[in-house]
């Protein structure tokens, strides 16, 4: 069993921390919100994400996680610290690592042993040695310690199952003390062979960033061929479904519809393309990637306003305000993007999502009318938007629907729907790529 704390509680450190715990790991989550940690300790998660609640409940009654406002003890008290705060977008796209170097300067000021410091975060190539540099300058006395970098992978709505049973883990490390260790730190992985990639830290780093970028990239590659094939006559579904086939190329991120959003592939998409400009290294796909996504929302306005063409005073119904599924995260959604473009052109907005409703409410106020179902905030509409593909929003009574709204024109952002049922029953329908 090692000792284990986790600086931030977070999308990431919560996540992470509890999943530790989970396999047997002793681990304290600090945080400066000791309100946030009170309310975690009675079960009242920060954060929507399915299944985190039961993790951090059991390992919490079994001792094996705990919360704490005092980092000296937590530090005091563990062999390994990992850092997980945020790392938000500054306005020319590169990262604001502030947080990141204030939890390095609080860490050293308590480290009087050897000590394993991991950067979980995701920052750019080069941050951790920043970070060494930092935690050396505010050593209290000189004593060894060991940097890693190990970047999360975590996909909101299915955060947990990543971190049990991922992909991969990739770990930066510089000794093979810190080697050891943070091996130790995942054994139980390697029962269920999970691939481990040991290897330098500044190439971890650029890891993560990669992956974003490529995965991205398909996203906005298939946006593009949703627009052609829109064109032509042909479908984007079934042209997904044969390249998907393709071992070299998969199914995955191969979803038309309004492009990419969130709190990692946005951010790190700007990231990227900054460390790119610092260097002199024009990163032209990445930039295409970032530019077709930039104009997602355009082409959305234009399937509405081919059914209706002055918005103002107009009803919009949105369905799906969090960027994914089984997520409360609207940050960078597309549905916000819409949102605003809608009150912009003096539009009604009446919205529904099954679990961002409070950071909607706390993002847009009373600007928008915030429903208690998909029925209501569709009851009156002159357009029915589909954001986002929750699943109750996959079999919604149609026949009800065409009741509920004034209008008939709906855009299926998602492609849930089958075109020529739509238009039998007399909606104006709207989808990508068909």
């Amino acid at each position: 069993m090692l000792k284990i704390c986790m600086v931030g509680t977070g999308y990431v450190g919560l996540v992470s921390g509890a999943c530790l715990a989970d396999f047997g790991n002793k681990v304290v989550c600090v945080d400066i919100d000791k309100e946030r940690l009170e309310g975690i300790r009675r079960g009242v998660m920060p954060i929507y994400e399915p299944g985190l609640k039961d993790i951090v409940e059991r390992n919490y009654a079994a001792g094996r996680l705990s919360f704490s406002s005092d980092i000296g003890e937590a530090v005091g008290n563990s062999l390994v610290i990992f850092s997980a705060v945020g790392t938000p977008m500054h306005a020319d796209g590169s990262c604001d690592l502030s947080f990141v170097y204030k939890v390095a300067e609080d860490v050293a000021a308590h480290i009087d042993e050897y000590k394993v410091f991991v950067q979980k975060s995701t920052v750019p190539v080069g941050t951790s040695e920043k970070v060494g540099e930092i935690v050396e300058k505010h050593l209290k006395k000189k004593v060894e310690f060991d940097r890693v970098s190990n970047p999360e992978f975590l996909r909101e709505g299915s955060a947990i199952e990543d971190f049990m049973r991922p992909n991969r883990v990739v770990i930066g490390v510089e000794s093979d003390r810190a080697r050891e260790i943070m091996a130790e730190v995942y054994r139980p992985l390697y029962l269920l062979e999970t691939p481990i990639v040991f290897t330098t830290i500044r190439t971890a780093e650029l890891i993560k960033y990669a992956s974003n970028a490529f995965l991205a990239t398909k996203i906005s590659f298939i946006n593009e061929m949703a627009d052609l094939c829109e064109r032509v006559g042909a479908d984007v579904g079934e042209v997904a479904k044969a390249i998907g086939l393709d071992r070299r190329i998969g199914s995955k991120f191969l979803h038309a519809g309004v492009g990419y959003g969130g709190s990692c592939l946005p951010k790190d998409i700007s990231a990227i393309l900054h460390t790119g400009r610092n260097v002199e290294v024009p990163l032209r796909i990445v930039q295409a990637t970032h530019d077709v996504n930039e104009s997602r929302i355009e082409r959305l306005f234009e399937k509405l306003r081919a059914g209706i063409t002055d918005l103002s005073g107009k009803t919009i119904a949105v369905l799906g305000l969090s960027f994914k599924p089984n997520t409360d995260d609207i940050r960078e959604a597309p549905a916000m993007r819409l949102i605003e473009r809608l009150l912009e052109e003096h539009a009604t907005v009446r919205a529904y999502d099954p679990a961002a409703m409070e950071n909607t409410r706390a993002a847009l106020g009373d600007r928008v009318l915030l429903c208690d179902d998909a029925y209501r905030a569709i009851e009156g509409s002159d357009a029915l938007i589909i954001m986002t593909e929750w699943n109750e929003f996959r079999v919604l009574d149609l026949d009800r629907i065409k009741s509920l709204m004034e209008g008939t024109v709906v855009v299926d952002c998602r492609n849930i729907y089958k075109t020529e049922e739509m238009k039998q029953r007399g909606f104006e329908y709207y989808s990508f790529g068909r």
